[in-house]
């Protein structure tokens, strides 16, 4: 059978760099792998299906050219992944223009907020067959199988006789070795190695990559979906099919590698015989990984920089214990700054802290403390962000019983905590605290790191222009912008309390309303591609097209 598959991004996330080539005649972006729509494709092709792939952030596949080819091809099944709550309204209506296209093509969902809200998202979206709860490589060959009569199926949330049907869980697979390498090649995008979202940098030119060696979290994190999406467990691959995924991507060109795990430091044993195998079979390729402050495998730090780990980031939200404490991180301060002055030790090159502010309970002096302990510890890069609160995260659950959301009502939205909590502070007293917190804390790098800052400025200016290395500076000590963006108003519903109204009616806008949001959109989306294409974001390579 032939499958599309699409992974779906909100642009609000993502900024597509200059259109250019790689040598090998690939569109190269800036972002991270669609890894989930990579690695299905893999199962697939494996299973003797055919499967084609799409990612937007590939400015040659906008929606009417996937939609030109679902009409050429009339494809069986169409997939389309993404990952939260600000991606949902594209996803939809995406969905949307397929179905108008085609009447009978079978439509399913997937990803982690599909997954954590499949019977709703049915209910909302009746233009999709299916919603795909949780690993989905044997769900959706077992989906092919009886895509006419789905109620074996475990894992899926469908629709019979008018009523939504959630069938029972599947078990969760605990051997992923069984799964082949994901799909890499068919996409025909080259990602360049940048730094997460947060901090929007490119760190080389190198053909980047990501890798999953394990899946879970088991902390119990309030703000945190991985542990009800993978049910608080924790699944890993072995160490050997590890190293085979590494010296496939050694011999296919890769130079860079993120491990996209939520917890890589659980297991020492297991990251000692990954070290050992990059070490022992000549692989080169640098990569990274995140994990928290409390892992006990910091002795291996060394190790690990010894196979090639240049980047680690850890989560240390907050500078505050009692923060720390709040949001049950169960991680002390001590334990930050002992793991940041180990892995910089150890000789880690690039050491990244995630940070949270408007969080619960939060005053100003615990924000001014989080700015100071980023201060001091010997952090290279770090991000502030504006806590979250996603529908089946025990905090979500918590403001359900306090009134301050609605299960019915607010499932869908996107809600910075602060804006509807009011043990938070005030969304203004936030910036106004970040933005002087920043100034505070640029001028502590640059006095007292400044060797440091000078090495990681010099790597931003060898890939990036000038004037987006000062953007990226001098961003967090601007003012911040009057409103919203029809976009913002799409994915990020509630940002603004003023938008709450609009927010609760978006389902009944009429599709003629969510097209124009849409292109809206996509015109914003290729007006910042323009004005890239005059810097020298990425050098154009000659293909002789």
């Amino acid at each position: 059978m032939l499958v599309f598959l699409i992974h779906v991004r909100d642009p609000q996330f993502y900024a597509l760099p200059a259109k250019t080539r790689a040598k090998n005649g690939r569109i190269r972006v800036m972002g991270f792998p669609p890894i989930g729509i990579m690695s299905l494709s893999s199962v697939l092709k494996r299973a003797g299906h055919e499967c084609v792939m799409f990612d937007q952030a590939n400015p040659d596949t906008p929606n009417d050219v996937i939609l030109e080819a679902i009409t050429a091809r009339q494809p069986a099944l169409i997939g389309l992944s993404f990952l939260s709550t600000t991606s949902y309204p594209y996803a939809k209506i995406l969905a949307r223009q397929i179905r108008a296209a085609n009447q009978t093509v079978k439509l399913a969902f997937g990803g982690v907020f599909a997954s954590l809200n499949a019977s709703l998202v049915k209910l909302q979206c009746p233009e999709v067959d299916f919603v795909c709860r949780g690993d989905g490589e044997q769900l959706i060959l077992d989906l092919l199988e009886r895509l006419d009569d789905p109620q074996d199926i475990g894992g899926l949330t469908w629709a019979k006789d008018g009523r939504v049907v959630s069938n029972a869980n599947r078990t969760i697979e605990r051997n992923l070795d069984q799964w082949p390498f994901p799909d890499r090649e068919s996409l025909e995008l080259d990602f360049v190695e940048s730094m997460p979202l947060d901090v929007p940098a490119v760190l080389s030119m190198e053909r980047f990559t990501t890798m999953q060696t394990s899946r879970g979290c088991p902390w119990p994190c309030v703000f945190c979906d991985i542990p009800i999406f993978n049910e608080g467990k924790w699944r890993s691959r072995s160490p050997q099919h590890v190293t085979e995924e590494f010296k496939h991507l050694q011999e296919s060109g890769y130079g860079s590698v993120y491990f996209v795990d939520d917890h890589f430091l659980l297991q020492p044993k297991r990251i000692e015989a990954i070290c050992k195998g990059v070490v022992d079979n000549g692989i080169t390729i640098q990569w990274g990984c995140e994990g928290r402050v409390d892992s006990v495998a910091q002795h291996l730090f060394p190790a690990m920089a010894g196979a090639h780990c240049r980047t680690l980031m850890f989560g240390v939200e907050s500078g505050s214990q009692k923060i720390l404490d709040r949001l049950k991180k169960e991680q002390t301060l001590k334990e930050v700054e002992t793991a940041v002055v180990n892995a910089k030790q150890a000789g880690i090159e690039i050491v990244h802290g995630f940070f949270t502010v408007g969080n619960p309970d939060e005053t100003v002096e615990d924000m001014q403390a989080t700015f100071d302990l980023a201060a001091k510890l010997p952090l290279d890069t770090f991000g502030f962000n504006r806590l979250c609160v996603y529908r089946g995260t025990p905090l979500w659950q918590e403001y359900v019983k306090r009134g301050l959301v609605s299960e019915q009502a607010d499932w869908y939205k996107y809600f910075k905590c602060s804006e509807i909590d009011p043990t938070c502070l005030p969304g203004p007293v936030i910036n106004e605290e970040r933005q002087a917190g920043l100034r505070k804390l640029f001028i502590y790098k640059v006095l007292h790191y400044p060797v440091q800052t000078f090495r990681l400025l010099r790597r931003f200016l060898r890939y990036m222009p000038v004037r987006d290395v000062v953007y990226l500076i001098v961003k967090p000590f601007l003012g911040q912008k009057k409103g919203a963006t029809k976009a913002e108003v799409l994915s990020r519903a509630v940002e603004h309390g003023a938008m709450k109204d609009m927010a609760a009616s978006f389902t009944q806008l009429t599709d003629e309303v969510l097209d124009k949001v849409l292109q809206e959109s996509m015109a914003e989306r290729l007006r910042i591609q323009r004005e890239a294409e005059g810097s020298r974001e990425l050098p154009m390579v000659s293909t002789g097209r």
